[in-house]
């Protein structure tokens, strides 16, 4: 039958032909660009041929290889294009929950009261003050070490020098035995630290108070002052700080027209054992014991100590220096150069020696001056008394 003019013309409505297997390429491509299937296309021609060859693409019967590929590009054409929806509508979805978080979180921190960190620094700053505190209160601990002084052990082997009753500094029977603590008129009170510090120049040593069995100190110079002897020997040396202090004092007894000269200074243990030994076996030694020290018991041991006489060495350690203007002048200024006449007239009972105007003891000018204006004894000044009885 022929076609007629109301018929449709397969080759305007693109049908499907062996002859031409280019159609099919072109066909499934357009639509799929445009997401429309290949039957949207070819379903309107009425032609047995073409309904024939969409019935077997339709159920896969006799399909060609290019029919496969066009088939499979299709398919996986779609399935990109489906995921890349997915994905962009994750990726949408996601951007405007973090902008939601970020935003509702802002305004609960601008809610917040602000917490104990943030007020940190002020609170740090009030308790610095503390340890400000801290450190006047120990400063004011130390008192009494202005002469370079340190609070340490008692002695070298950190234990109290025994007494004769087990006491520190005092008899028998005394309240307070063992208790050396008190004031005799220093108003921040004496170092009772230095008073047993064998390397303290403010030490105590008398009958009850010994240094350790082997102790030396340190820092022995030779002073540059005139002696009744020549030879740089032991007894000419002295401690460093009471060496400096001794040339002062010889310069300012000159100034005054008051010449003196040493006599004897230092004395080792061996050396002051020897010569407690000798007065024992020449006097006894209960008499010995009145003028000379037992050997651990001799302030010439400590190196702060020395005996001194007028430079033409007369009456050197006897009884009749105490009438020359040297002993006069040294009871009147002594104290001025940190040291003290050790065993004062009127104080046997305390120190427990006789009065001994050549023996200079250096304890530094804080405890010189202290010891001066009230007329006491070292024992005094510690209120370690009495340390004897009549010598």
């Amino acid at each position: 039958m022929a076609r007629g003019a109301g018929e449709d013309n397969p080759a305007q409505r693109g049908c499907l032909r062996e002859r031409e297997p280019w159609a099919l390429t072109l066909l499934a491509w357009g639509p799929a660009r445009r997401g429309r299937s290949i039957r949207s296309r070819i379903l309107p021609c009425n032609i047995l041929d073409g309904d024939r060859r969409l019935r077997d693409v339709e159920h896969n019967k006799n399909r060609s290889p290019l029919t496969e590929e066009i088939g499979a590009a299709v398919r996986e054409e779609r399935q990109m294009h489906s995921r890349k929806k997915s994905t962009f509508a994750a990726v949408v979805v996601l951007m405007l929950l973090t902008v939601i978080w970020i935003a509702g979180c802002g305004d609960k921190q601008a809610e917040l009261p602000p917490t104990p960190n943030e007020n940190g620094a002020n609170v740090s700053g009030e308790n610095q003050g503390t340890p400000e505190n801290g450190s006047n209160a120990e400063g004011s601990d130390q008192t009494g070490t202005d002469d370079g002084d340190q609070a340490e052990a008692p002695n070298d082997a950190g234990e109290e020098e025994p007494t004769s009753d087990g006491a520190t500094g005092q008899e028998p029977g005394q309240d307070g035995a063992g208790d050396v603590s008190g004031n005799t008129g220093n108003d921040a009170g004496p170092d009772q630290a230095a008073a047993a510090d064998p390397q303290s120049v403010a030490v105590l040593i008398n009958k009850q108070l010994a240094l350790p069995e082997d102790y030396e100190p340190k820092d022995l110079v030779y002073p540059d002052v005139r002696f009744t002897f020549k030879e740089k020997i032991e007894k000419r040396m002295m401690r460093k700080e009471a060496a400096a202090a001794l040339e002062e004092l010889f310069a300012g007894a000159e100034k005054d027209g008051i010449y003196l000269a040493g006599v004897s200074a230092y004395r080792s243990h061996k050396t002051q054992t020897a010569l407690f030994n000798r007065y024992v076996a020449k006097d006894g030694e209960e008499l010995a014991k009145t003028y000379s020290a037992v050997p651990g018991h001799s302030e010439h041991e400590t190196g702060l100590a020395i005996d001194v006489s007028g430079s033409d060495g007369k009456c050197a350690a006897e009884s009749c220096f105490g009438d020359t203007k040297e002993a006069a002048w040294l009871a009147d200024h002594a104290v001025d150069y940190g040291f003290i006449i050790r065993y004062p007239e009127g104080k046997e009972s305390i120190t427990g020696y006789k009065y001994e105007p050549w023996h200079l003891r250096y304890v530094g000018k804080e405890i010189s001056t202290d010891i001066g204006e009230h007329d006491i004894t070292l024992e005094e000044y510690y209120e370690a008394v009495p340390v004897s009885g009549q010598p």
